[in-house]
Protein backbone atom coordinates (compact mmCIF):
# COMPACT_ATOMS: atom_id res chain seq x y z
CA UNK A 1 0.00 0.00 0.00
CA UNK A 2 2.73 2.45 0.98
CA UNK A 3 4.69 1.85 -2.23
CA UNK A 4 1.59 2.96 -4.14
CA UNK A 5 1.34 6.08 -1.98
CA UNK A 6 4.96 7.01 -2.70
CA UNK A 7 4.15 6.92 -6.41
CA UNK A 8 1.13 9.15 -5.80
CA UNK A 9 3.37 11.60 -3.90
CA UNK A 10 5.59 11.93 -6.95
CA UNK A 11 2.55 12.44 -9.20
CA UNK A 12 1.10 15.03 -6.77
CA UNK A 13 4.36 17.01 -6.74
CA UNK A 14 4.58 16.93 -10.54
CA UNK A 15 1.00 18.17 -10.84
CA UNK A 16 1.72 20.96 -8.39
CA UNK A 17 4.60 22.14 -10.56
CA UNK A 18 2.49 21.90 -13.73
CA UNK A 19 -0.36 23.92 -12.26
CA UNK A 20 2.09 26.62 -11.14
CA UNK A 21 3.19 27.08 -14.78
CA UNK A 22 1.03 29.77 -16.49
CA UNK A 23 1.57 28.09 -19.86
CA UNK A 24 -0.40 25.05 -18.74
CA UNK A 25 -3.54 27.16 -18.30
CA UNK A 26 -3.49 28.15 -21.96
CA UNK A 27 -5.16 24.77 -22.58
CA UNK A 28 -8.18 24.97 -20.28
CA UNK A 29 -9.23 21.37 -20.83
CA UNK A 30 -5.84 19.97 -19.77
CA UNK A 31 -5.62 22.46 -16.90
CA UNK A 32 -9.00 21.33 -15.56
CA UNK A 33 -7.96 17.69 -15.88
CA UNK A 34 -4.73 18.33 -13.98
CA UNK A 35 -6.52 20.34 -11.29
CA UNK A 36 -9.09 17.58 -10.84
CA UNK A 37 -6.40 14.93 -10.40
CA UNK A 38 -4.48 17.19 -8.01
CA UNK A 39 -7.62 17.64 -5.89
CA UNK A 40 -8.14 13.86 -5.81
CA UNK A 41 -4.57 13.20 -4.64
CA UNK A 42 -4.35 15.99 -2.05
CA UNK A 43 -6.31 14.20 0.73
CA UNK A 44 -4.16 11.08 0.26
CA UNK A 45 -0.94 13.09 0.44
CA UNK A 46 -2.14 15.02 3.51
CA UNK A 47 -3.05 11.85 5.44
CA UNK A 48 0.15 10.07 4.39
CA UNK A 49 2.31 12.95 5.62
CA UNK A 50 0.45 12.88 8.94
CA UNK A 51 1.02 9.08 9.06
CA UNK A 52 4.77 9.52 8.57
CA UNK A 53 4.89 12.25 11.21
CA UNK A 54 3.09 9.93 13.66
CA UNK A 55 5.75 7.29 12.95
CA UNK A 56 8.49 9.79 13.76
CA UNK A 57 6.69 10.71 17.00
CA UNK A 58 6.56 7.04 17.98
CA UNK A 59 10.27 6.57 17.38
CA UNK A 60 11.13 9.71 19.38
CA UNK A 61 8.86 8.80 22.30
CA UNK A 62 10.27 5.28 22.49
CA UNK A 63 13.80 6.61 22.48
CA UNK A 64 13.03 9.05 25.28
CA UNK A 65 11.15 6.39 27.24
CA UNK A 66 14.42 4.52 27.74
CA UNK A 67 15.43 7.33 30.10
CA UNK A 68 11.98 8.53 31.25
CA UNK A 69 9.13 5.95 31.49
CA UNK A 70 6.58 8.77 31.25
CA UNK A 71 7.20 8.86 27.51
CA UNK A 72 5.69 5.37 27.10
CA UNK A 73 2.24 6.99 27.31
CA UNK A 74 3.15 9.39 24.48
CA UNK A 75 4.36 6.47 22.40
CA UNK A 76 1.05 4.66 22.93
CA UNK A 77 -0.89 7.79 21.93
CA UNK A 78 1.18 8.19 18.76
CA UNK A 79 0.69 4.50 17.92
CA UNK A 80 -3.09 4.85 18.26
CA UNK A 81 -3.00 7.93 16.04
CA UNK A 82 -0.97 6.12 13.39
CA UNK A 83 -3.42 3.19 13.43
CA UNK A 84 -6.28 5.64 12.79
CA UNK A 85 -4.37 7.25 9.94
CA UNK A 86 -3.54 3.84 8.46
CA UNK A 87 -7.23 2.98 8.28
CA UNK A 88 -8.07 6.40 6.86
CA UNK A 89 -5.40 5.91 4.21
CA UNK A 90 -6.80 2.50 3.26
CA UNK A 91 -10.20 4.08 2.69
CA UNK A 92 -8.74 6.89 0.57
CA UNK A 93 -6.85 4.40 -1.59
CA UNK A 94 -9.99 2.43 -2.51
CA UNK A 95 -10.50 2.91 -6.28
CA UNK A 96 -13.06 5.60 -7.04
CA UNK A 97 -15.79 5.49 -9.64
CA UNK A 98 -14.37 7.42 -12.64
CA UNK A 99 -17.83 8.90 -13.28
CA UNK A 100 -18.20 10.39 -9.80
CA UNK A 101 -17.69 13.98 -10.93
CA UNK A 102 -20.11 13.73 -13.86
CA UNK A 103 -23.50 15.38 -14.13
CA UNK A 104 -26.48 13.08 -14.61
CA UNK A 105 -29.73 12.59 -16.41
CA UNK A 106 -32.36 11.38 -13.96
CA UNK A 107 -35.55 9.75 -15.22
CA UNK A 108 -38.62 8.90 -13.16
CA UNK A 109 -41.25 6.58 -14.63
CA UNK A 110 -44.63 5.59 -13.25
CA UNK A 111 -44.96 1.84 -12.68
CA UNK A 112 -47.50 -0.37 -10.98
CA UNK A 113 -50.47 1.50 -9.57
CA UNK A 114 -51.86 3.52 -12.48
CA UNK A 115 -52.66 7.16 -11.69
CA UNK A 116 -51.43 6.79 -8.10
CA UNK A 117 -48.03 5.68 -9.40
CA UNK A 118 -47.89 8.73 -11.66
CA UNK A 119 -48.63 10.97 -8.67
CA UNK A 120 -45.86 9.24 -6.72
CA UNK A 121 -43.48 9.78 -9.65
CA UNK A 122 -44.28 13.47 -9.32
CA UNK A 123 -43.51 13.34 -5.60
CA UNK A 124 -40.15 11.70 -6.31
CA UNK A 125 -39.33 14.34 -8.92
CA UNK A 126 -40.11 17.10 -6.42
CA UNK A 127 -37.92 15.35 -3.82
CA UNK A 128 -34.95 15.28 -6.19
CA UNK A 129 -35.47 18.88 -7.29
CA UNK A 130 -35.62 20.07 -3.67
CA UNK A 131 -32.54 18.00 -2.78
CA UNK A 132 -30.64 19.51 -5.72
CA UNK A 133 -31.68 22.97 -4.55
CA UNK A 134 -30.41 22.24 -1.02
CA UNK A 135 -26.96 21.14 -2.18
CA UNK A 136 -26.62 23.90 -4.78
CA UNK A 137 -27.02 21.92 -7.99
CA UNK A 138 -28.75 23.12 -11.15
CA UNK A 139 -31.65 21.23 -12.70
CA UNK A 140 -33.06 21.34 -16.23
CA UNK A 141 -36.29 19.69 -17.30
CA UNK A 142 -35.59 17.75 -20.49
CA UNK A 143 -38.84 15.91 -21.14
CA UNK A 144 -42.11 15.31 -19.32
CA UNK A 145 -45.21 13.25 -20.01
CA UNK A 146 -47.82 14.38 -17.50
CA UNK A 147 -50.74 12.31 -16.25
CA UNK A 148 -54.36 13.46 -16.04
CA UNK A 149 -54.21 14.20 -12.29
CA UNK A 150 -50.98 16.19 -12.38
CA UNK A 151 -48.42 13.44 -11.87
CA UNK A 152 -45.96 12.12 -14.42
CA UNK A 153 -46.06 9.02 -16.59
CA UNK A 154 -42.39 9.72 -17.18
CA UNK A 155 -40.12 12.71 -16.74
CA UNK A 156 -36.43 13.39 -17.39
CA UNK A 157 -34.25 16.06 -15.81
CA UNK A 158 -30.59 16.95 -16.11
CA UNK A 159 -28.85 17.59 -12.77
CA UNK A 160 -25.59 19.54 -12.82
CA UNK A 161 -23.08 21.01 -10.38
CA UNK A 162 -22.48 24.73 -10.28
CA UNK A 163 -18.78 24.64 -11.12
CA UNK A 164 -16.45 21.96 -9.79
CA UNK A 165 -17.36 19.57 -6.98
CA UNK A 166 -15.18 18.21 -4.21
CA UNK A 167 -14.04 14.58 -4.70
CA UNK A 168 -16.92 12.27 -3.82
CA UNK A 169 -19.46 15.12 -3.86
CA UNK A 170 -20.31 15.20 -7.57
CA UNK A 171 -23.84 14.62 -8.85
CA UNK A 172 -23.22 11.04 -10.01
CA UNK A 173 -21.28 10.26 -6.82
CA UNK A 174 -24.42 11.01 -4.78
CA UNK A 175 -27.34 10.18 -7.06
CA UNK A 176 -26.08 6.95 -8.63
CA UNK A 177 -27.61 5.00 -5.73
CA UNK A 178 -31.13 6.21 -6.59
CA UNK A 179 -31.56 3.93 -9.61
CA UNK A 180 -34.14 1.21 -9.05
CA UNK A 181 -37.76 0.66 -8.05
CA UNK A 182 -39.20 2.91 -5.33
CA UNK A 183 -42.31 1.66 -3.54
CA UNK A 184 -44.93 3.82 -1.83
CA UNK A 185 -47.53 2.78 0.73
CA UNK A 186 -50.29 5.32 1.32
CA UNK A 187 -53.98 6.12 0.87
CA UNK A 188 -54.28 7.30 -2.75
CA UNK A 189 -56.06 10.51 -3.62
CA UNK A 190 -58.38 8.38 -5.77
CA UNK A 191 -59.30 6.06 -2.85
CA UNK A 192 -62.69 6.86 -1.31
CA UNK A 193 -62.63 4.27 1.49
CA UNK A 194 -59.32 5.22 3.06
CA UNK A 195 -57.52 1.96 2.26
CA UNK A 196 -53.73 1.89 2.03
CA UNK A 197 -52.45 0.96 -1.41
CA UNK A 198 -48.98 0.00 -2.59
CA UNK A 199 -47.64 1.27 -5.90
CA UNK A 200 -44.23 1.86 -7.41
CA UNK A 201 -42.21 4.13 -9.65
CA UNK A 202 -38.89 3.49 -11.34
CA UNK A 203 -35.87 5.78 -11.23
CA UNK A 204 -33.04 5.59 -13.76
CA UNK A 205 -29.87 7.63 -13.23
CA UNK A 206 -27.16 7.77 -15.90
CA UNK A 207 -24.00 9.90 -16.07
CA UNK A 208 -24.44 12.50 -18.77
CA UNK A 209 -22.13 11.71 -21.65
CA UNK A 210 -20.15 14.24 -23.61
CA UNK A 211 -20.23 13.89 -27.38
CA UNK A 212 -16.58 12.85 -27.40
CA UNK A 213 -17.29 9.94 -25.01
CA UNK A 214 -19.90 8.20 -27.13
CA UNK A 215 -19.48 7.98 -30.88
CA UNK A 216 -22.87 7.92 -32.56
CA UNK A 217 -23.01 7.51 -36.34
CA UNK A 218 -25.92 9.12 -38.18
CA UNK A 219 -26.42 5.93 -40.19
CA UNK A 220 -27.08 4.04 -36.95
CA UNK A 221 -30.04 6.24 -36.05
CA UNK A 222 -33.70 6.11 -36.99
CA UNK A 223 -35.39 9.41 -36.22
CA UNK A 224 -39.19 9.54 -36.09
CA UNK A 225 -41.28 12.65 -35.55
CA UNK A 226 -44.80 12.69 -34.23
CA UNK A 227 -47.31 14.95 -32.57
CA UNK A 228 -46.93 15.75 -28.89
CA UNK A 229 -49.52 14.43 -26.49
CA UNK A 230 -50.76 15.32 -23.01
CA UNK A 231 -51.13 18.68 -21.26
CA UNK A 232 -49.33 21.52 -22.98
CA UNK A 233 -49.55 24.65 -25.08
CA UNK A 234 -50.93 25.39 -28.52
CA UNK A 235 -48.39 23.20 -30.29
CA UNK A 236 -49.64 20.02 -28.61
CA UNK A 237 -51.39 17.72 -31.10
CA UNK A 238 -51.00 20.31 -33.90
CA UNK A 239 -47.39 19.99 -35.09
CA UNK A 240 -44.95 17.11 -35.53
CA UNK A 241 -42.51 18.50 -32.96
CA UNK A 242 -41.98 15.39 -30.80
CA UNK A 243 -38.91 13.29 -31.67
CA UNK A 244 -38.10 9.64 -31.09
CA UNK A 245 -34.54 8.42 -31.83
CA UNK A 246 -33.73 4.72 -32.09
CA UNK A 247 -30.11 3.53 -32.01
CA UNK A 248 -30.39 0.62 -34.43
CA UNK A 249 -27.34 -1.44 -33.33
CA UNK A 250 -28.51 -1.61 -29.69
CA UNK A 251 -32.24 -0.94 -29.94
CA UNK A 252 -31.94 1.83 -27.31
CA UNK A 253 -34.66 4.46 -27.72
CA UNK A 254 -34.85 8.05 -26.48
CA UNK A 255 -37.67 10.50 -27.07
CA UNK A 256 -38.57 14.06 -26.20
CA UNK A 257 -41.71 16.12 -26.70
CA UNK A 258 -41.27 18.83 -24.09
CA UNK A 259 -40.12 21.63 -26.41
CA UNK A 260 -42.16 23.34 -29.13
CA UNK A 261 -39.26 23.13 -31.56
CA UNK A 262 -38.52 19.83 -33.27
CA UNK A 263 -34.81 20.75 -33.32
CA UNK A 264 -34.76 21.35 -29.55
CA UNK A 265 -36.54 18.05 -28.94
CA UNK A 266 -34.01 16.28 -31.14
CA UNK A 267 -31.08 17.78 -29.21
CA UNK A 268 -32.64 16.76 -25.87
CA UNK A 269 -33.36 13.24 -27.12
CA UNK A 270 -29.74 12.92 -28.28
CA UNK A 271 -28.52 13.91 -24.79
CA UNK A 272 -30.62 11.15 -23.27
CA UNK A 273 -29.53 8.65 -25.94
CA UNK A 274 -25.82 9.36 -25.44
CA UNK A 275 -26.16 8.91 -21.69
CA UNK A 276 -28.03 5.62 -22.13
CA UNK A 277 -25.44 4.36 -24.60
CA UNK A 278 -22.62 5.27 -22.19
CA UNK A 279 -24.41 3.49 -19.33
CA UNK A 280 -25.01 0.41 -21.49
CA UNK A 281 -21.35 0.29 -22.53
CA UNK A 282 -20.19 0.58 -18.94
CA UNK A 283 -22.59 -2.13 -17.75
CA UNK A 284 -21.32 -4.44 -20.49
CA UNK A 285 -17.73 -3.76 -19.44
CA UNK A 286 -18.68 -4.56 -15.84
CA UNK A 287 -20.23 -7.87 -16.91
CA UNK A 288 -17.10 -8.80 -18.84
CA UNK A 289 -14.90 -7.88 -15.88
CA UNK A 290 -17.09 -9.16 -13.04
CA UNK A 291 -14.13 -9.35 -10.66
CA UNK A 292 -14.04 -5.56 -10.69
CA UNK A 293 -17.61 -5.25 -9.45
CA UNK A 294 -16.96 -4.35 -5.85
CA UNK A 295 -20.09 -2.63 -4.64
CA UNK A 296 -22.91 -4.60 -3.08
CA UNK A 297 -25.09 -1.52 -3.46
CA UNK A 298 -24.47 -1.04 -7.16
CA UNK A 299 -24.90 -4.70 -8.10
CA UNK A 300 -28.42 -4.98 -6.72
CA UNK A 301 -30.79 -6.04 -9.50
CA UNK A 302 -32.58 -2.91 -10.71
CA UNK A 303 -35.86 -4.83 -10.77
CA UNK A 304 -35.74 -5.19 -6.98
CA UNK A 305 -37.39 -2.58 -4.80
CA UNK A 306 -34.64 -0.51 -3.29
CA UNK A 307 -36.68 1.73 -1.02
CA UNK A 308 -40.11 2.00 0.60
CA UNK A 309 -41.93 5.24 1.45
CA UNK A 310 -44.58 4.50 4.09
CA UNK A 311 -46.86 7.50 4.58
CA UNK A 312 -49.01 6.24 7.51
CA UNK A 313 -45.87 5.65 9.61
CA UNK A 314 -43.96 8.63 8.13
CA UNK A 315 -41.20 6.06 7.53
CA UNK A 316 -38.57 5.64 4.83
CA UNK A 317 -36.61 2.39 4.51
CA UNK A 318 -33.70 1.56 2.23
CA UNK A 319 -33.68 -2.20 1.71
CA UNK A 320 -30.05 -2.37 0.53
CA UNK A 321 -28.44 -0.76 3.55
CA UNK A 322 -30.99 -1.28 6.32
CA UNK A 323 -31.37 2.48 6.74
CA UNK A 324 -34.68 3.47 8.36
CA UNK A 325 -35.98 6.78 9.68
CA UNK A 326 -39.33 8.30 10.60
CA UNK A 327 -39.05 11.67 8.89
CA UNK A 328 -40.48 10.82 5.49
CA UNK A 329 -42.09 14.25 5.19
CA UNK A 330 -38.68 15.90 5.53
CA UNK A 331 -37.04 13.49 3.08
CA UNK A 332 -39.71 14.18 0.47
CA UNK A 333 -39.00 17.87 1.03
CA UNK A 334 -35.40 17.32 -0.04
CA UNK A 335 -33.67 16.13 3.14
CA UNK A 336 -32.24 13.13 1.30
CA UNK A 337 -28.59 13.34 2.39
CA UNK A 338 -28.75 10.82 5.31
CA UNK A 339 -30.42 8.22 3.08
CA UNK A 340 -27.83 8.66 0.35
CA UNK A 341 -24.99 8.65 2.88
CA UNK A 342 -26.08 5.20 4.09
CA UNK A 343 -25.57 3.96 0.51
CA UNK A 344 -22.22 5.73 0.19
CA UNK A 345 -21.01 4.16 3.45
CA UNK A 346 -22.20 0.68 2.47
CA UNK A 347 -20.54 1.00 -0.93
CA UNK A 348 -17.23 2.15 0.61
CA UNK A 349 -17.29 -0.67 3.17
CA UNK A 350 -17.88 -3.27 0.46
CA UNK A 351 -15.06 -1.89 -1.70
CA UNK A 352 -12.68 -1.74 1.28
CA UNK A 353 -13.49 -5.34 2.24
CA UNK A 354 -12.90 -6.49 -1.33
CA UNK A 355 -9.60 -4.58 -1.53
CA UNK A 356 -8.38 -6.15 1.74
CA UNK A 357 -9.24 -9.65 0.47
CA UNK A 358 -6.99 -9.05 -2.51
Amino acid sequence: MFEAVEELLVEHAALEMRLADPAVHADQANARKAAKRYAELTPIVTVYRAWRLAGEDIATARELAAEDPDFYAEAKTAEARRDELTEELRVLLVPRDPNDDKDVILEVKAGEGGEESALFAGDLLRMYLRFAERVGWKTELIDANESDLGGYKDVSVAVKTRGGAEPGQGVWARLKYEGGVHRVQRVPATESQGRIHTSAAGVLVTPEAEEVEVEVHANDLRIDVYRSSGPGGQSVNTTDSAVRITHLPTGIVASCQNEKSQLQNKESAMRILRSRLLAAAQEEAEREASDARRSQVRTVDRSERIRTYNYPENRISDHRTGFKSYNLDQVLDGDLSPVIQSCVDADAAAKLAAAQEN
